[in-house]
């Protein structure tokens, strides 16, 4: 059955085209988002919904949205969609970050001409009749110094610009190396630097905790007199009410903004001041733009309902097409370790420490990550998926470590994990075998070459003789069939465990039947999702 999509706000006929192209049955419904109560009715038919800013992914429209997996922003922002809601849903939120960086950075480049020659001042007062040349004396972008906070996608871009313009180019970026610095012919400086040199400082980083009033009343007043600012990027970004005060006093000679704290912005302290540029939230706004954003978010989303590509997820880790088909098998290998572990263990986990060798190293380990916490957490929680998984393990306070090392065995790659609970340490490593399918290759630091079943049954015993003839009478005394057996030991007469394959699932007086016998140290009936 195809996946359904909707689209609920304006989206070209382009991108909704791309999604019935690919074989995805779509709804395009433009001005269904502004009807939250309509949207909550219909969501749960979707397998996917796509947006741009008027439809709000509230936890009431997830909350009926019983098959949603992937919600798709035309657009680089995603504040109309409960991204902590929609992870434990399991739900993706992706966006298109990529599609409008041109215009953005375009557009920042055209407020600092706009703010540095005074242009819509000085078209308001010919258009009203005036000629007030000697009031609208500007300064030249040339052999000045732009400071980029954010030398990112978008940012980058605008660096690129500024050197075309012959100015020089200082940028702050914790993320950005001396490498990339010296590739883009910009100088890296710490952001006291960049406050203190700059004629122009232009903003390019996303809204977080970290970067949230990045341009205090206390970084404002330590900038260059004269500086200007301009603001494509994000509002809450800049202290605003400071701002202004630093533009009445002649410190901060103008101002440049597209994006503001509260928005719409129909108040603002920065308007009506002389030399303050101010654009309704453009900074996206072009024909190119919004259909670029629209058809790569049409490609997103249909290649993940597809293939199980990821890309551009803000809760997710990026997988290819590529790597979704070379990481199928080690995926499964990963779930299925986490479902051994969480089938066999009964009290809280509080730590799960993971170790990758050769060929399982070598891939996205996020992902993998993902797979093998999902795996644990839905023996307890059937609801937990690869998405909403690390959201949960971070809730419930588990430790997670990752390791990653050169091949060290006889197996081309393996992975391992250990989980620590409140009583004891388990573990389980498994690989990949030549004809695709997943082996647990060790268990309890037991060797063993042990297909996934999709019904198991788990044992472990001393190493005496009698045990395995024991348990395949019992097995047949009552009526389950054993469709295959293996077996390891950690030495003679030490502790041995069994993997019994059976046709069917075993019924819970079986194992107690096993118990009861005092053979067995575990009995574990185990089952697994092998399609």
């Amino acid at each position: 059955m195809a996946p359904k999509v909707l689209v609920s706000d304006k989206l070209s006929e382009t991108a909704v085209q791309i999604f019935r192209d690919r074989g995805i049955d779509v709804d395009f419904m433009p001005d269904l988002g502004k009807d939250k109560d309509k949207l909550a009715e219909v969501i749960g038919q979707y397998d996917g919904l796509a947006i741009r800013s008027a439809t709000k992914v509230t936890p009431t429209i997830l909350e009926h949205a019983t098959n949603l997996k992937v919600v798709g922003r035309a657009g680089i922002g995603t504040d109309n969609v409960d991204k902590e809601a929609a992870s434990k849903k399991g739900v993706i939120v992706m966006n298109t970050p990529f599609g409008n960086m041109i215009t953005t950075a375009e557009h920042a480049i055209a407020m600092m001409f706009a703010v540095a020659r005074q242009i819509p001042a000085a078209d308001a007062s010919t258009q009203a009749g005036k000629w007030e040349k000697s009031k609208f004396m500007g300064t030249e972008l040339t052999a000045k110094t732009l400071g980029v906070i954010g030398a990112g996608n978008i940012g980058g871009i605008v660096c690129d610009r500024a050197r075309g313009l012959k100015m020089k180019v200082v940028a702050y970026d914790p993320f950005l190396s001396e490498e990339k610095a010296a590739q883009m012919q910009v100088e890296k400086v710490e952001l006291d630097e960049l406050l203190r040199r700059a004629d122009f400082i232009t903003l390019h980083v996303p809204l977080t905790d970290g970067t949230r009033n990045i341009l205090s009343k206390e970084n404002l007043e330590k900038t260059k007199k004269g500086v200007r600012i301009i603001n494509c990027a994000r509002g809450g970004l800049v202290d605003e009410a400071a701002l202004a005060e630093l533009i009445k006093s002649g410190h901060v000679a103008g101002a440049a903004f597209d994006v503001f704290a509260e928005e719409p912005a129909k108040e603002n302290p920065l308007f009506g001041l002389p030399n303050v540029v101010c654009t309704p939230h453009l900074g996206a706004s072009t024909t190119e733009a919004q259909e670029n954003v629209a058809l790569q978010v049409a490609e997103q989303m249909s290649d993940y309902l597809l293939t199980g590509a990821v890309s551009n997820a803000l809760n997710m880790p990026s997988v290819t097409a590529e790597e979704a088909k070379v990481m199928g098998p080690w995926i499964k290998v990963a779930e299925h370790l986490g479902g051994f572990i969480g089938q066999m263990t009964e009290e809280a986990v509080k730590a799960i420490n993971i170790t990758y060798d050769g060929e399982a190293a070598t891939m996205n380990l996020e992902a993998l990550n993902c797979a093998l916490i999902a795996g644990i957490m839905k023996a307890s929680s059937p609801e937990v998926n690869m998405v909403s998984a690390p959201v949960i393990a971070k809730e419930r306070g588990i430790q997670i470590a990752t390791t990653r090392q050169e091949q060290s065995g006889v197996f081309e790659g393996y992975i391992k994990v250990a989980v620590t609970t409140e009583k004891r340490e388990r573990s389980i490593a498994g690989t990949v075998f030549s004809d695709g399918k997943p082996r647990f290759i060790q268990i309890k630091g037991i060797n063993i070459d042990a297909e996934v079943g999709e019904h198991m049954l788990y044992t472990t015993n001393e190493d005496v003789p009698g045990i395995i003839g024991k348990l395949g009478t019992m097995l047949g005394e009552h009526k389950v069939n054993l469709a295959n057996f293996t077996l390891g030991r950690s030495a003679q007469g030490g502790e041995a465990i069994a993997i019994a394959y059976l046709d069917e699932a075993m019924d819970a007086s079986v194992v107690d039947a096993l118990k009861a016998t005092g053979l067995f140290r575990q009995v574990k009936p185990l089952e697994f999702d092998v399609v």
